[in-house]
């Protein structure tokens, strides 16, 4: 791809770079030229810089992003709930079961392999790859929202919103037992397991800070109904959090009880809600989507079980 080349005036002088990107580029933010000079991919006469750097307004920028390369993940006909679409972003209500994106075992009949064939060449390369711009993940056995980018512009933008905390993600969940407080807010950094390469864990050890916040929205006895707003997003982190505080979410054999829940498909966790800066009309977009039957039952049956 070829390079942006930006010359900044005189007026310029003193201005920090980020800030001058996120000016003169659209859909760049502060955030997002952070991470672009920290890539490489933001040269000032030809050379890396600091991302603090201030502008003597005698130079010239280079702005870089990845090449797109063709890859072989199929794209296949699987039908999408698509809950948003335009030509900059695609929110899907993905179900419980489906994978995000091809791995080892999962080679194809993906969400990405969906994308693929619904989006065409309207995809986000930021990645360095042709696939769409998975902005961020969601387990397998989790069912909901997920924003996916289709340009670059896009994914940039939505990715400086994830790193800030303005891309906003409710979860609802049934967790085991019976929280004694209606709200509270779990600060536990998240690492992989020492033991299990396949498993996260609350350790301090090569960690990263997580934060969730939950609040009850109904009791049934052993059991309670709860909505998870995450502040950070570290892989499995509701999951790890619930059962640390000795809650785990109902159906996950992974944190908590080993045996599958009969009618059940993975684990009682949901993204219900998606909050978001529209990238190209700077627009606050909030989206919701209905739990799934499989939870909607399983409420029920706890209703009728008080």
């Amino acid at each position: 791809m070829e390079p942006i080349v930006l010359t900044p005036a005189a007026e310029d002088a003193g201005a920090r770079i980020d800030s001058f990107l996120a000016s003169k580029l659209e859909g760049i933010t502060r955030s997002a030229a952070q991470k672009l000079i920290e890539s490489g991919s933001i040269l000032v006469n030809e050379k890396n810089i600091a991302k603090n750097y201030k502008l003597t307004g005698k130079e010239t920028i280079s702005v870089t992003l990845p090449e797109v390369e063709e890859t072989d993940i199929t794209a296949q006909n699987i039908p999408l709930d698509i809950i948003f679409e335009d030509e900059d972003v695609i929110v899907v209500n993905k179900p419980s079961g489906l994978v995000v994106h091809p791995a080892p075992g999962h080679s194809d009949g993906t969400l990405v392999n969906a994308l693929l064939y619904h989006c065409g060449d309207s995809l986000s390369g930021i990645g360095g790859e042709k696939r769409p711009g998975i902005v961020h993940r969601i387990d397998r056995d989790t069912s909901g929202l997920i924003i996916v980018a289709k340009n670059d512009a896009a994914h940039l933008f939505l990715s400086a919103q994830l790193a800030d905390h303005t891309l906003a993600r409710t979860y609802e969940a049934i967790c085991l037992g019976n929280f004694r407080e209606d709200s509270g807010t779990v600060d536990a950094p998240i690492g992989r397991h020492h033991t299990d390469r396949k498993k996260m864990a609350v350790t301090t050890h090569n960690a990263r800070n997580a934060v969730t916040h939950w609040e009850v929205i109904t009791r049934y006895g052993g059991f309670t109904h709860v909505r998870c707003k995450l502040e950070t997003g570290r892989t499995h982190q509701i999951r790890v959090h619930m059962a640390h505080i000795g809650h785990p979410i109902l159906g996950d054999t992974v944190y908590g009880a080993k045996k599958a829940v009969p009618g059940l498909t993975g684990q009682c966790l949901h993204a219900v809600g998606l909050q978001f800066i529209h990238p190209r009309t700077k627009e606050l977009i909030s989206l919701s989507c209905p739990l799934p039957e499989e939870f909607q039952k399983q409420l029920r049956k706890l209703e009728h079980s008080c």
